[in-house]
């Protein structure tokens, strides 16, 4: 874990430390004065790249930080923070973006679930339109990017009603030639994480790893209990109950919308966030349900006739699921 700042350091003359106010294995986020423009608050994330690495390694990791923070600085979305900075300290590299006060999502459930009621899912729903506004923004850059670490710790609400969808940490580049490119190496939060995003190079992730993500965001918050992580899943299929079993109240659409969304193979999911959005509140017909019946039940067969690079995937998952279990056998 890199040393954290101290309180008061400033950097490059301009960013006055108040706080940590989050921290993970590559680094801290602090709240910061602006000093250059006065009352102007702001969030430092800082990275701190494995120096164990070869040297050529670390200086592309570096240099591809600098790219992909080029290509935050240029966005400009209200649902968004704005990255206003970007700038490298020894071995460290800081992005400076908006510093966004209110309550995460995360805190408004569990003060809920503390109270024993659920969120309104009318309220919940105008959250989701807001974030599918900020996701739908990002999908249609080029590249497309794809933030990878959707969740309700990372949604705030500003004072105003405003939500904000924060921590560009994992967010990757789609490149031409499908492959991805990281601004911080990371795997995302297992409870919101599709299979795909397990292997570190995140290769086979695209807008439906979002996707799944945002259906999992919505499942925590509707329900006040954490959607079950894909690797149990993938294992025990009949582990996550449907929302309307938590959470009665829960509409029937609601809930399908959700689940289609948290589907597990990317091709059963909606292909895009306006898809999911226009069945979610109401414009289009869902299909019909169950909708894992959209995938046979010999998918295994359709799988092995399909594209070489979804055998790789499969298998891949397959063999890291044999591995886990293995590791869990005394």
């Amino acid at each position: 874990m890199p040393v954290a700042l101290k309180t008061g350091e400033v950097l490059r003359g301009r960013y006055r430390i108040c706080e940590r106010i989050g921290q993970g294995g590559m680094g801290n986020i602090y709240l910061a004065d602006d000093l250059r423009l006065e009352g102007r608050r702001c969030a430092l994330k800082e990275v701190e790249h494995d120096r164990t690495v070869p040297a050529k390694l670390l200086k592309e990791a570096r240099q591809q930080f600098l790219h992909e923070a080029t290509v935050l600085a240029r966005l400009d979305h209200p649902n968004l923070p704005k990255v206003s900075d970007y700038f490298s300290i020894g071995p460290r590299d800081y992005l400076v973006m908006d510093y966004i006060p209110g309550k995460d999502l995360r805190l408004r459930m569990l003060d809920a679930k503390q109270s024993n009621f659920f969120l309104a899912e009318e309220e919940v729903l105008s959250w989701a339109n807001q974030l599918a506004d900020a996701l739908t923004y990002l999908h249609n850059q080029t590249p497309p990017l794809v933030h990878r670490d959707v969740k309700p710790s990372n949604l705030k609400i500003t004072p105003n009603g405003m939500l904000k969808l924060v921590d560009f940490g994992l967010v990757k580049a789609l490149v031409p030639d499908e492959m991805t490119v990281t601004v911080i190496q990371g795997r995302g939060t297992a409870l919101y994480t599709p299979l795909e995003q397990y292997g570190g190079d995140g290769a086979h992730t695209d807008v439906r790893s979002d996707i799944y993500a945002f259906g999992c965001t919505l499942y925590h918050l509707l329900t006040n209990n954490p959607p079950t992580d894909a690797r149990e899943r993938f294992l025990h299929p009949s582990s996550l109950p449907e929302p309307r079993t938590l959470n009665p109240v829960i509409s029937s659409r609601t809930e399908r919308a959700v689940l289609w969304a948290m589907e597990l193979h990317p091709d059963d999911r909606p292909p895009s966030i306006e898809d999911l959005r226009k069945f979610l509140i109401g414009t289009r017909e869902l299909p019909p349900r169950p909708l894992g019946s959209i995938r046979p039940k010999n998918s295994l067969l359709q799988l092995i006739r399909g594209k070489p690079e979804k055998i790789l995937l499969w298998v891949s998952v397959g063999l890291l699921v044999i591995s886990l279990v293995a590791s869990l056998i005394p």
